[in-house]
């Protein structure tokens, strides 16, 4: 049996959302590119690759890993490329694109006869968090003057729009791309190819899939060009867990259960937005705070509900737990890391990377 903590990723799950993924490609053209900011699970690109046309990176690790494991596409975009990042991207890429026209401007000319895109800013964006919000003022998140874009089409094919934010209500998503088409559409019909990035909810339970497909093939025959979506959350959501183990109870006027996690060491989107888990079925008379086991007074996963009183030694599987967890793990006071395990489709658990002190170790000085 193996120890908890782990992330236990389904295939089964998984396939579910891969197979919407590959639906969403045949009917509307479009092609998907992995997010590996969300998801970087390498051992599992084997499975994941028949689905998706490549990936898209956020860093120059990101570039050689979707290009050495993943294969297909490979689209390169960084905030911002160093000078002795710029040529090693290149030679890992199919298309580079560049946050800013002073990115364009400097490592342009280096791009060795790769697609060049451009990422566009426009203004406007899904996301109910000012930190997550691409949109906000003063966001350094690409370029918003058409002006400016417009001086350099002559040195790109392709644009980025990544604007979607957990968006799981198509005629929000809709509604954005008619002001975006507004404002921008001049210049989209100068390009061969349009990434309108991530955070499109659409493989969650009754988004209207039919309806986005339709969206972007017109959208796609407008304009002449290529669409790409990024999907990260929308390739893994609900499809793994993480599997903890409880260590201590107590009463201190409400009860509460300590586990063998953290959720600033591995799932630390639920404290950078303020944000509980989710534990299922969370029904029963017995309430507790569940807790991480750091020193963090607010290492908390949320309340939850059980069925019977918490015990040292119960197991507690906390749900949704692929995207932007395995990548943001941490060794914040040396807890424990968690395993990572994937569950098969005859239901046997494989274990295909576990963490110890030499991994701790090494990876500091």
């Amino acid at each position: 049996m193996l120890k908890t903590p782990f992330y236990l990723i389904d295939k089964r799950k998984l396939r579910r959302n891969l197979a919407q993924i590959a639906y969403l490609r045949r009917k509307s053209g479009a092609r998907a590119l992995l997010a590996l900011k969300c998801f970087a699970t390498w051992s599992l690109f084997d499975f994941m690759r028949p689905y998706l046309d490549g990936t898209t990176s956020s860093s120059l690790n990101e570039v050689k890993l979707g290009h050495t494991r993943f294969g297909g596409e490979t689209h390169a975009y960084s905030v911002a490329w160093a000078d002795h990042e710029i040529d090693e991207a290149v030679s890992h890429a199919d298309k580079i694109i560049f946050n800013s026209v002073s990115q364009l401007d400097r490592f342009g000319r280096r791009a060795g006869g790769i697609a060049c895109g451009l990422r566009i800013n426009p203004g406007i964006s899904s996301s109910s968090f000012e930190l997550a919000d691409p949109a906000r003022p003063f966001s350094r998140l690409g370029e918003p003057d058409p002006g400016r874009i417009e001086a350099v089409l002559d040195r790109i094919n392709g644009f980025m729009i990544h604007n979607n934010c957990e968006n799981d209500d198509f005629d929000q998503f809709s509604l954005m791309l008619d002001d975006i088409e507004s404002r921008f559409g001049e210049l989209l019909k100068y390009v061969d190819w349009v990434s309108l990035g991530g955070g499109i909810h659409f493989t969650g339970e009754g988004y209207p899939l039919d309806a986005l497909c339709d969206r972007l093939r017109g959208f796609s025959e407008r304009f002449g060009v290529q669409v790409y979506l990024e999907p990260g959350e929308a390739t893994v959501t609900d499809c793994a867990s993480l599997e903890v183990t409880v260590l201590d109870t107590m009463f201190n006027g409400r009860h509460v259960a300590v586990v063998d996690s953290s959720i600033e060491a591995h799932m630390l989107d639920l404290l950078i937005y303020r944000e509980e888990a989710k534990v299922h079925p969370d029904t029963g008379p017995h309430k507790y705070i569940l807790c991480g086991k750091s020193c963090l007074a607010g290492d908390i996963f949320g309340t939850f509900r059980f069925e019977d009183p918490l015990r040292v030694g119960d197991r507690i599987s906390i749900q949704d737990a692929a995207g932007y967890t395995m990548v943001k793990k941490n060794w914040f006071n040396g807890i424990a890391m968690p395993a990572i395990a994937i569950r098969e489709f005859d239901g046997s658990v494989t274990a295909v990377r576990e963490f110890g002190y030499a991994d701790y170790e090494s990876s500091l000085s």
